[in-house]
């Protein structure tokens, strides 16, 4: 049976979550380490080249680290992270972002996050350090 703290996770920081709210994320899948999220990319998300804003991408994928993170209901804050954006999105792309576990320890863990358009060109490649609190999100 799938452990259902994952989710439970997710939708408690989502219901007080305006900025992943605003961006439209929907729920695709979640785990312990692990979680896959995705939105559509609307004309407010724009920058002055008619694409995809790097501050957008950059919080879509910092959203899905948050929700990884945070799966085993331990409170875990971002560190650290960098964004390398290899191809742009433009309006109307459906994006996706991953989120894996790389390693981790009672104090922090790393993830990388990979953001895809719908055909599976990258749009974004995040890596990041969190630190685990002591404290539960529940």
């Amino acid at each position: 049976m799938k452990n259902p703290i994952p989710e439970k996770v997710f939708q408690k920081m989502m219901s007080t979550d305006y900025y992943s709210q605003w961006l439209g994320i929907e729920s695709v899948e979640h785990s312990d380490g692990y979680c896959k999220i995705k939105m559509k990319i609307r004309k407010e998300m724009l920058n002055g080249f008619n694409i995809v804003h790097g501050g957008v991408t950059f919080g879509f994928a910092d959203s899905c680290l948050a929700f990884a993170a945070n799966s085993y209901n331990i409170l875990s804050v971002t560190l650290d992270g960098f964004i390398t954006y290899p191809n742009s999105g433009k309006e109307g792309d459906i994006l996706y972002a991953e989120a894996i576990e790389k390693s981790a320890n009672k104090k922090t863990a790393m993830y990388d996050v990979t953001v895809k358009n719908q055909d599976g060109l990258p749009i974004g490649l995040y890596r990041a350090t969190v630190y685990r609190t002591k404290r539960e999100v529940l």
